[in-house]
């Protein structure tokens, strides 16, 4: 028999097909930023609805600019210390080929740098939702170049840089479970300890002022997550994104019927406020967890999510923080759940041989996923907190009382988000109709 001859591996090449796709992921992930700040917006009250709009989009300029000048370095550079990236070459973007690949992939280095730019663009804005009606806008963007800056990029990089000290460990985070939302739910719950809270919390009546707006804001949400969770293998190749993309639609639903059964058992209704925030919760938990365990496993990732997290945001009236819009109870609880569960339901069938407790692997898995939980957690919380009392010290994080009290909108932007004068509906015409009818009712008493 011949010897058998060895051929050395054929070198990745490009694939228009997950090229085009991922920049479709990509485009989806973006649009999960303007659909947070509906989501978010509706959950105001009128008053501040621009501002919340505004605090979401304004991490789109922010976070870009920061990416190409050297977040994109710091976050997937070469490893230093297994705790920060640096690659000069890709400071301004100027020196990587049109057809330069991403190591081990098929698609250009730009796809991925895009890709990821709309991750470090949206978790910033989740933070905004805690903040909601008393921050000024000027320290709220300082506070997301320098959070961005000290915290995301760091962190991304411990979790998915080649080197990162999380990524070498064996921490499993499809798609942002610790990177994205334990990593803004921490960071949310340190500022709001540091801000304090909005005048008249637990006093006055702060229901959303717009159930329709927040609907839209999670089915936009709900959307754009497809790209998000399963654009986050980098291809199409060989159906783990595709795993994905079905897991995060089965956990989803999932957590949004346990949410409302455990509101109807706690509450005795059926709320849209709670379907919204059971879907999102459903969304944060399976996006760690999805590419590791079955539709079977998602469908239980969703229904704990959805408990715990309706659970959950409660614990502010009880502690005393104001969460606004329950960033920590959707986002970092969700995140946590989602991040820990896979320790317990990961098949080792999905995107990696790594079984979980319930599988037969042991624990061995879940202790991997605390550490990497628990680290990023404490780490945003303690620099988000030290961020958050420098900036108030100096230039001062929240309006004055007065200017929340009438109004962060007309204050910070010096708008209004709804405006009916111009549609012929003012106190004039009213004034004149009602005057009218009572004209009519008078004459047909003289009659």
């Amino acid at each position: 028999m011949a010897p058998a001859i060895t051929l050395a591996a054929e070198a990745p090449k490009l694939s228009a097909a997950n090229t085009g796709f991922m920049l479709i992921c990509s485009a989806l992930v973006m649009l999960m930023t303007p659909g947070l700040a509906f989501f978010y917006g509706g959950m105001v009250r009128v008053k501040s609805t621009l501002n919340m709009l505004m605090m979401s989009f304004i991490s789109l300029g922010i976070v870009t600019i920061l990416w190409v000048l050297y977040g994109f370095s710091m976050a997937f550079g070469t490893d230093s210390g297994s705790l920060i990236g640096w690659n000069s070459d890709w400071v301004g973007l100027g020196n990587i080929g049109l057809t330069e690949l991403w190591p081990g992939y098929t698609i250009p280095v730009f796809v991925f740098l895009v890709f990821q730019l709309m991750f470090a663009i949206i978790t910033p804005a989740l933070i905004s939702g805690a903040l909601a009606d008393r921050v000024k806008f000027s320290a709220w963007a300082l506070f997301v170049a320098l959070w961005a800056t000290v915290v995301y990029f760091p962190v991304a990089h411990w979790v998915w840089g080649t080197g990162g000290w999380a990524f070498e460990l064996g921490v499993i985070d499809f798609a942002g479970g610790t990177a994205v939302h334990i990593n803004a739910g921490a960071a949310a719950l340190g500022v709001i300890l540091v801000i304090g809270k909005r005048v008249g919390f637990k006093r006055d009546p702060m229901r959303p002022h717009s159930l329709p707006l927040v609907m839209l804001g999670a089915g936009l949400l709900w959307f754009g997550w497809f790209g998000f969770n399963a654009g986050s293998w980098l291809g199409n190749d060989d159906g783990v994104g595709a795993l994905m993309f079905v897991n995060t639609q089965v956990a989803t639903a999932a957590a949004m019927l346990a949410w409302l059964a455990y509101e109807k058992i706690r509450h005795g209704a059926f709320t849209t406020l709670g379907a919204a925030s059971g879907a999102v919760a459903g969304l944060v938990a399976i996006t760690p967890a999805g590419g590791a365990v079955t539709p079977l496993g998602a469908i239980a990732v969703g229904v704990i999510a959805g408990v715990l997290c309706a659970m959950a945001v409660g614990l502010k009236y009880k502690f005393g923080y104001d969460d606004s819009l329950d960033v920590v109870g959707v986002h970092l609880v969700g995140g946590v759940v989602g991040s820990l569960l896979i320790g317990f339901f990961a098949s080792g069938k999905g995107q990696s041989e790594v079984e979980g407790l319930l599988y037969g692997g042991g624990l061995t898995q879940f202790w991997k996923q605390c550490a990497g939980v628990f680290a990023v957690l404490a780490y945003s919380l303690i620099v988000s907190a030290l961020l958050a009392f420098i900036l108030d010290k100096t230039m001062g994080m929240r309006v004055t009382e007065d200017d929340e009290i009438a109004g962060i909108d007309q204050a910070e932007h010096a708008e209004t988000a709804y405006d009916f004068s111009g549609a012929g509906g003012g106190a004039a015409k009213t004034a004149a109709v009602a005057a009218g009818v009572a004209g009519a009712e008078s004459k047909k008493v003289d009659a």
